[in-house]
């Protein structure tokens, strides 16, 4: 909390009787809601035995993509490829081409809560696909690896789509109780 000078307490005429009787002027206070306290509530309200599950409004990154084996020219050229179409619709993507195990690279996603999970290796590409999976869910599903960019693009959009329609939605009905139009 953050304690203000007596000076706006005094040109509101915000005054009480101290002890004495006399005229104080209050103490007001300015309670901060900042990015800090956002996100640690964010964290508290939004979490498993995994880690951090983020909301799609506010993650650092939308999207996890987990290159499995990034030595292969197939395989970074796809990833490749899948980023630059997720960026160039806004969409924030964080890429993982650490040589890693897979099992590292997904524990360490989980931990960090980026909502959507696409993975990108050789065993898929041999069967034309890739893997997609939210964070809440307990599977992934495989997508034709051709026309991933554009499911993943329409899958994104379409969540933050009908998470702004619920929040309308929200609003509208808050308002509404209290009366307002």
């Amino acid at each position: 909390m953050s304690p203000f000078i007596p000076s706006y307490s005094t040109a509101m005429k915000a005054t009480f009787l101290d002890a004495k009787g006399e005229e104080t002027p209050l103490i007001m206070g300015c309670y901060g809601i900042g990015v800090n306290r956002i996100a640690a509530a964010a964290v508290e309200a939004c979490h498993d035995a995994n880690g951090i599950i983020w909301p799609l409004s506010l993650a650092p990154y939308q999207v996890a993509l987990v290159v499995l084996q990034p030595q292969s020219a197939e395989v970074m050229s796809r990833a490749e490829s899948i980023e630059r179409s997720l960026i160039e619709a806004g969409i924030e993507v964080l890429t993982d081409d650490r040589e890693q195990r897979p099992g590292v690279k997904f524990k360490d996603v989980d931990l960090i809560g980026i909502p959507y999970r696409v993975v990108v290796g050789e065993r898929g590409l041999k069967d034309g696909t890739i893997e997609v999976k939210w964070r809440t869910e307990g599977q992934s599903r495989r997508i034709a690896a051709e026309s991933a960019s554009a499911a993943i693009i329409a899958e994104i959009k379409g969540e933050q789509a009908r998470l702004k329609s619920e929040l309308g939605k929200r609003i509208e009905a808050r308002l509404a109780a209290r009366g307002v139009s």
